[in-house]
């Protein structure tokens, strides 16, 4: 009897199935001591388990959105490899300009650390170049901000080519003014005898520091990926012309991160791409086509997740890609049905789709609200979504309830051709049947001795085409 392997019961696995195996094979293993030398080394960050300890500022809002953002902080750090072991809110009216949580809770802070075994404390907010320099000082452990997290899950998920150029920009944006050496590595540097007593009229002084030089070469290589993301948006934009010149209906779907787009894109179109119940998981915009219960086409665009305070740098820096929802013809908003805030989620995806409009410099597309995760959502807090958020549609990627209504709605919003013909088309001439099938809607057709008989929505370049063949005085 022959042997049946595990790639003879299961179809060819997708792209997405690719890539989370990929990601599940690097496992984490507690309690060993694997902290590199070099922590700008993210790519091998869940061969570890850091153990770090949040601490956050509350400074306006409420007592539990405050805790919603430190939750929602604990949560990235366990995406980029961490073991989350306190956290702490500090109340003040604004952050310590020196220490962002002032001196005495500083201390405070030290003895937790000591107390835990902490490796990294992590900050909710921005912090300055000062306070960077102070805690690290003062707690004697690695003190990262929310911005340099973020900026480490999106280096760890990057996968792309373009993807990886723009997570790399907008890691040296942040990390420019951020720069410090320690010791010798703030020495002069300078060359030949300058800095020596012999060294010549015009050649004694201080040189040029490490700082400096390093300084320099970043500011290089940032102009180098400002040339390379330039190019590739320059393609991305001869693409996205085509099916503009094409007249495709196009359709972004934005959202919060983790709140299911990947999901709903798989279950519209049956891309396969990345699923993983993760914050930012995928980087990459992927864009697959569709087809409307009428047989029109159009495309669907993954855009990258949006977070509170998303870090300016990695606006910046995804601006090519970002643009994609201000040149699509309609936003699928995507909001997790199961998020315990759910309205701050859309209140801060609209603030970044607004900062887009403000350097796209024009209007936003319409915009339509879905609430997925209906299938893990409270049948109450579903209620209160709908009263919020009017024409809104609940559906669940996961089981597909409510897709076949969103994909019906998608069908009424999109933009329809605007020309309506009447034409008899001989059967000679099936390829103009054809095009009409492809590219416009078809109302009617009947099949008749002299030929093909159609009505339809076109565009004017396939109204022209058919005008010899029209009936009836039709605009053909």
């Amino acid at each position: 009897m022959t042997e049946l392997t595990y790639t003879d019961l299961v179809e060819d696995p997708s792209t997405g199935e690719l890539e989370l195996s990929d990601r599940a094979s690097l496992r984490r293993v507690a309690g060993l001591s694997t902290e590199l030398s070099d922590i700008t080394e993210v790519e091998y960050r869940k061969l570890r388990l850091e153990r770090v300890v949040l601490v956050g500022v509350w400074t306006e809002g409420t007592a539990e959105q405050s805790e919603a953002s430190l939750a929602e902080l604990a949560r990235l750090a366990e995406t980029a490899g961490s073991e989350v072991l306190e956290g702490l809110v500090q109340r003040r009216s604004k952050p310590d300009p020196a220490t962002y949580i002032g001196s005495g809770k500083v201390r405070e802070l030290f003895d937790i650390v000591v107390a835990t075994g902490a490796d990294t404390v992590i900050c909710d907010g921005e912090l300055s170049p000062g306070q960077l320099r102070q805690l690290e000082e003062r707690l004697k452990v690695k003190v990262i901000d929310r911005t340099a997290l973020i900026l480490d899950i999106f280096a760890q998920h990057a996968r792309s080519r373009e993807g990886k150029a723009q997570v790399e920009l907008a890691q040296l944006q942040y990390l420019i003014p951020r720069l410090r050496g320690w010791g010798e590595s703030l020495s002069r540097q300078a060359g030949g005898r300058a800095g020596g007593a012999n060294g010549g009229v015009g050649l004694r002084g201080p040189g040029e520091t490490k700082l400096e030089t390093d300084r320099r070469r970043i500011n290089k290589r940032v102009a180098k990926l400002r040339r390379e993301i330039a190019a590739m948006d320059t393609i991305r934009a001869t693409k996205r012309g085509r099916r503009v010149a094409n007249e495709v209906p196009s359709v972004a779907i934005v959202g919060y991160t983790n709140a299911g787009k990947s999901s709903l894109l798989n279950a519209i179109t049956g891309a396969g791409v990345l699923v993983e119940n993760a914050l930012f998981a995928t980087l990459d915009p992927t864009t697959r086509r569709a087809s409307t219960p009428d047989g029109r086409t159009f495309t669907l665009t993954d855009t990258v997740g949006f977070v509170r305070h998303l870090p300016h740098q990695l606006v910046d820096a995804f601006r090519s890609t970002l643009d994609e929802t201000a040149d699509a013809d309609l936003l699928l908003h995507v909001v997790d049905g199961s998020d315990p805030a759910p309205e701050e989620q859309v209140n801060a995806v609209r603030q970044v789709l607004a900062e887009i409009t403000r350097s796209h410099e024009s209007p936003l597309p319409p915009e339509l609200i879905v609430i997925n995760k209906a299938d893990a959502a409270d049948e109450l807090a579903l209620v209160r979504l709908r009263h919020l958020l009017p024409g809104a549609i609940v559906v669940s990627a996961k089981t597909g309830e409510g897709v076949a209504e969103l994909v019906e709605a998608l069908a009424d919003r999109l933009p329809r051709p605007d020309v309506v013909v009447d034409a008899l088309v001989p059967y000679t001439r099936g390829e103009l049947v054809a095009r009409v099938h492809a590219e416009g809607e078809v109302l009617t057709e009947e099949h008749l001795a002299e030929g093909t008989r159609l009505s339809a929505r076109v565009r004017p370049d396939v109204a022209s085409a058919l005008e010899a063949y029209a009936v009836n005085g039709s605009p053909a």
